[in-house]
């Protein structure tokens, strides 16, 4: 069956690409390649283009007999969006409505949404499941949330059905270092913990030490990659089998401090990590943890790769790899012992 992957070149949708191969799916990737690498598309075929481009993707859905379709595409930095609202609506709301418009014309009806914890805003409540009111703060989650209600809306008029995945932080490579996180510019923590343990960079930046946790830095829920692309495995067969349209949160129900990300990467590496102390960032919650129990229960999903040692472990291997050019190793043995922190992934 074959599964068309917008934004397959990018982080998490090239992760995915690999779990539907592995789980017997031949993804057929359509990525602009403006943050996405040629070089991630590794278990299928590649269009380069954009989704906006409704006679290109409607001739991609044809020429491969497309059955359903993963929805990656989209600018996802929440600073930028601040600054340039406009590129962020067109983008990933109209773009969006031009490639559900191309596939519902060709008779596909089951679509698997990359959404986004950014759609909750601020919590009210801890940890965050579906039932949470969702207010957005930056145009980059209003724009996910409006993607969202397009789809509720498009199941009842269209019949087009749907499973809108709220990710928390995504974190992590993928185990056999086939392909890894890589940004330009990188803003996700993890990743600039391990470059500046590497000399790569001077120092890494905590944006606020008064927050209301036990360190005084902002907690995090960080779900390995690996997890989030079967996610998106379970959520297809979901549908596939018939199963209702639903939004679903995908994280582990435990938070890690800034400064207990940057204690597991010099625990792993032995590289102390310089850093600098800066002021909050606006609108910065202290701490965002999800709670995934529905996707458990409706999926029968659950994350086996996000303990904080495997996410450094694999995280650090693949920035490791783009320094040295090392060849890939096809497994990894990742060692209790590596990181002191206790990990509880229930």
């Amino acid at each position: 069956m074959n599964v068309l992957v917008t934004g397959g070149a990018g982080y998490i949708g090239s992760h995915a690409c690999k779990a539907l191969a592995a789980s017997g799916f031949r993804p057929v990737v359509i990525d602009n390649l403006v943050t996405g690498h040629r070089s991630a598309v590794k278990w299928g075929p590649f269009v380069e283009g954009d989704i906006a481009d409704r006679a290109l993707v409607d001739q991609v859905l044809g020429d491969h007999e497309i059955a359903a379709v993963m929805h990656f595409a989209a600018c996802a930095y929440v600073g930028e969006s601040m600054g340039s609202p406009g590129k962020y609506f067109q983008n990933n709301v109209s773009g969006t409505l031009a490639l559900l418009d191309t596939v519902r014309a060709r008779g596909i009806t089951d679509v698997v949404f990359s959404s986004t914890c950014a759609t909750y805003g601020i919590p009210s409540q801890l940890p965050i499941d579906e039932s949470h009111p969702q207010r957005p703060v930056n145009p980059y989650g209003e724009s996910k949330l409006f993607v969202e209600r397009v789809l509720g809306w498009y199941g009842l008029a269209y019949g087009l059905r749907s499973v809108a995945l709220r990710y928390f932080n995504a974190a992590g490579a993928d185990p056999e270092c086939d392909i890894g996180e890589d940004h330009e510019p990188e803003t996700h923590l993890i990743p600039l913990v391990i470059q500046t343990a590497l000399g790569l960079r001077d120092h890494i930046d905590i944006y606020g030490r008064d927050f209301a946790t036990p360190d005084g830095t902002a907690i995090r829920d960080y779900i390995h990659v690996r997890d989030l692309a079967e996610a998106h495995v379970c959520a297809l067969r979901h549908l596939l089998g018939g199963g209702d349209s639903m939004q679903l949160n995908l994280g582990t129900g435990k938070g890690y401090s800034v400064l207990e990300v940057i204690e597991a990467v010099q625990d792993y590496s032995g590289a102390a990590v310089a850093s600098r102390d800066c002021p909050r960032r606006p609108g910065d919650p202290a701490e965002l943890v999800a709670d995934a129990r529905r996707a458990r229960d409706v999926l029968g999903w659950e994350p086996t790769h996000s303990s904080l040692r495997e996410i450094a472990a694999t995280a650090w291997r693949w920035q490791e790899m783009q320094v040295d050019g090392l060849p890939a190793t096809p497994t990894m043995n990742i060692p209790e012992s590596t990181v002191s922190l206790a990990v509880d992934n229930a």
